[in-house]
């Protein structure tokens, strides 16, 4: 089934300064994903965590490790073949409680794994019992010197270590195994054991490389360490050196603590005009605002002004008009009154005449 992902979450990534081993340096600008992930063909378990196509997290879970939480938030976990410390921080406490417990969880399925691991190593490497021929077929064979050891048969520990060794021993075998049918099994078995022996060989050998890189680191960091001593030293005596130089400091440090004291209080000052001012600029401003204000309301009372004046002399036109009218008016009405004053008087007058006509009759 090859690697697959068995559990993930999200977080915030950082790893250790390589520096100062103090401080965490951030890997992502957001919360990504990390996933424990199971190689079922090696049977290891790894974290792993991607930024885009970046692998911020490849670290394979040894028994050896541990996952400490260092707030209810964050928790971090050493890497010896990265290198490294990588932390995590998390959004809820729930998701670190569980990410802590899978980590467990999968550091003992490691540690079983590698227990079993061991075991069928111990049981590869363990030799069988071994079956000698009697001693009919020894004088029977006739050239046999001696029994078959494992001395014999993978040479000495030294020879093990040389290549021509390991030729001569395998033309040893050969040899054997042609004198000895019945020792083909042995055969086989110390091959495999040889097998396994280099096998070994080439990983103490990694080891061996492995702790030579980290020795030369070692010395690396011993001497920036040692520059670093050299260094505080010589700082230290410029110290002791200027440390007789003291009082006069002292006294100028009282001078110059005196003239900022001064200039404090000048400037103290001037930050108190400079607010004056600029509440006098605010009060101004304020002014100028209800003069723009008044100005605009006085011109359109001017505006409103002219227009009443418009219409009041219409109105005085119409007024003057209407009295003109009214006057005419009244002396055609005087005019009619003294007609109708004649009218009244001839019909009185016929009225006298009629009554005279009718009286006489």
């Amino acid at each position: 089934m090859g690697e697959q992902p068995i559990f993930s979450t999200r977080a915030h990534v950082f790893q250790i300064d390589p520096n100062t081993k103090k401080n965490w340096v951030p890997t992502s600008k957001h919360a990504v994903t990390v996933s424990y992930f199971y190689d079922s063909t090696r049977n290891v378990y790894r974290i792993i965590s991607l930024d885009g196509s970046k692998a911020i997290i490849n670290s394979t879970i040894t028994p050896n490790m541990t996952f400490t939480k260092t707030s209810q938030k964050f928790g971090q976990w050493a890497d010896s073949r990265a290198n490294t410390v990588y932390g995590l921080g998390f959004s809820s406490e729930s998701q670190l409680v569980k990410f802590a417990e899978k980590f467990a969880e999968f550091k003992e399925a490691a540690r079983l794994a590698k227990e079993k691991s061991q075991e069928k190593m111990e049981l590869a490497t363990t030799p069988s019992q071994i079956t000698l021929p009697s001693p009919t077929q020894e004088l029977a064979t006739g050239d046999l010197q001696s029994p078959l050891t494992p001395e014999s048969v993978n040479g000495t520990e030294d020879e093990r270590l040389m290549p021509d060794a390991t030729q001569n021993t395998d033309l040893r075998v050969d040899s054997n195994s042609m004198l000895f049918p019945h020792s083909s099994t042995i055969t086989k078995h110390w091959e495999a054991e040889l097998t396994a022996l280099k096998g070994n060989n080439a990983k103490l050998t990694a080891a061996l490389l492995e702790s030579t890189a980290n020795v030369k680191q070692w010395k690396q960091q011993l001497a920036a360490y040692q520059e670093e001593a050299e260094r505080l030293h010589k700082r230290v005596t410029e110290l002791e050196c200027a440390s007789s130089q003291t009082s006069g400091i002292k006294i100028q440090k009282t001078e110059l603590n005196q003239t900022i004291e001064e200039l404090e209080a000048v400037l103290k000052t001037k930050e108190e005009e400079l607010e004056q001012l600029r509440e006098k600029v605010q009060h101004a401003n304020h002014l100028q605002t209800q003069r723009d204000s008044v100005s605009e309301k006085l011109k359109e009372t001017e505006l409103h002004n002219q227009e009443l004046e418009v219409q009041l002399r219409e109105l005085e036109r119409r007024l003057e008009s209407s009295q003109h009218e009214q006057e005419a008016f009244r002396k055609s009405l005087g005019s009619l009154l003294e007609l109708l004053d004649g009218k009244i008087f001839e019909l009185t007058e016929l009225r006298d005449s009629l009554a005279k006509l009718i009286e006489g009759s």
